[in-house]
């Protein structure tokens, strides 16, 4: 497929050079020109700017937006909104809310414009073990695309389904990060635990690694961990300062719209804010692993 992608960061870089490897044609286009030229290098094409792009590609033109949650994704959306034609795609692919991505979808029918909203997991690692990808939108739309969506899929037939119609696919991926917290803070804890038995002098590298085989809590969370642990233990360099994306947030929230209790991720969002004033080990683990993951900038102390 030829398609119109906008956003060269962490993760949208990656997932062009993915798309690229699979055979797909990507006509790029990002305010930054550093990515784009290195985007070029590997095959894809310069989109020179939102307007031109979406003239080189064909009906139905397909435009995906890798772009910041919020503001930045609101004011593109529009732009293309006004530019497409009915039978076009817009998918966005950034950790959107779901009820925003709910209302993206009626102003595109509006228009005779298709959405599609793909919550995408993979962070940094995505290029080489694939995209677990979690698609809303109608039928029609998600089979256009559905070339798209295996070639960044772990496998065509694995880590990537359509759930459901246009807002549910960033509302399954809102889940999935705030289930993330949970389990981030779990594995943190523990280790802060572990540390703090002084009398036992425990190798937390060590532990970590034989946790990783045959553990019930063997994890990639895990692996992260290990990796942080390595050649530093005292966790050196790395403030004790957590952020949140505020997917975590919006889960919280809809769980008390929906009055179900959500315990363990409401605290692991409330400890994430502690973090900001705290000088815990645990909130160390845990910015590790979040720049394990997704390559998210850890604070210097």
């Amino acid at each position: 497929m030829k398609i119109a992608f906008n956003g060269l960061g962490r993760m949208g870089a990656n997932m062009v050079t993915r798309l690229l490897r699979g055979g797909h044609e990507v006509v790029v286009y990002n305010r930054s020109i550093e990515p784009v030229e290195k985007a070029v290098l590997e095959g894809a094409i310069n989109g020179i700017s939102r307007d031109l792009m979406i003239d080189m590609i064909l009906s139905p033109r397909v435009v995906w937006l890798m772009l910041p949650a919020g503001e930045v994704t609101e004011e593109y959306f529009t732009f293309y909104l006004n530019k497409l034609s009915p039978g076009d795609i817009i998918v966005d692919g950034a950790n959107s809310r779901y009820t925003d991505s709910e209302i993206h979808a009626e102003y595109a029918a509006d228009k005779g414009i298709m959405f599609v909203d793909a919550g995408i997991s993979g962070g940094i690692w995505g290029l080489t073990e694939g995209y677990s990808t979690m698609v809303g939108g109608c039928n029609g739309a998600v089979e256009h695309i559905r070339p798209l969506i295996e070639t960044l899929a772990p496998a065509p037939d694995r880590g990537w389904g359509h759930v459901g119609p246009a807002g549910s696919g960033h509302f399954v991926k809102m889940v999935h990060n705030g289930i993330e917290y949970g389990m981030m803070q779990a594995l943190a804890e523990g280790f802060e635990l572990l540390k703090a038995k002084n009398e036992f002098d425990l190798d937390l590298y060590q532990i970590a690694e034989l946790w990783r085989d045959g553990s019930v809590v063997r994890s990639w969370l895990l692996d992260l961990t290990a990796a942080a642990l390595k050649d530093n233990q005292s966790l050196d360099g790395i403030a004790p300062y957590v952020a949140d994306s505020g997917e975590g947030r919006w889960t919280a929230l809809e769980g008390i719209n929906l009055g179900v209790a959500l315990p363990v991720i409401t605290l692991a969002l409330q400890r994430r804010f502690l973090s900001q004033d705290d000088n815990s080990y645990s909130a160390k683990i845990l910015a590790a692993m979040r720049k394990g993951f997704g390559g998210h900038a850890i604070k210097g102390e």
